[in-house]
């Protein structure tokens, strides 16, 4: 059984992981997941989270400052 990913997480799994995304995707969501957090862990201490130019995560970003100055 083939597990659909993410088109993001496609680019990213075809990049890095042997076989790419297909042969992900054929080992199930709880090793698509266990990846998506070890890359999480390994990507993160190299993002420069003021310079990111995702809208989506510049929007989450904003969100979570506001909260911590507790403007929501």
């Amino acid at each position: 059984m083939h597990f659909e990913i993410l088109v993001e997480d496609q680019r990213l799994a075809d990049a890095i992981f042997p076989g790419g995304s297909q042969a992900l995707s054929v080992k199930g969501y709880q090793a698509i997941g266990t990846e998506k957090s070890t890359w999480a862990e390994r990507i993160t201490p190299h993002m420069d989270i003021d310079t990111n130019a995702s809208p989506s995560f510049r929007y989450l970003r904003d969100k979570i400052r506001e909260l911590a100055k507790g403007n929501l």
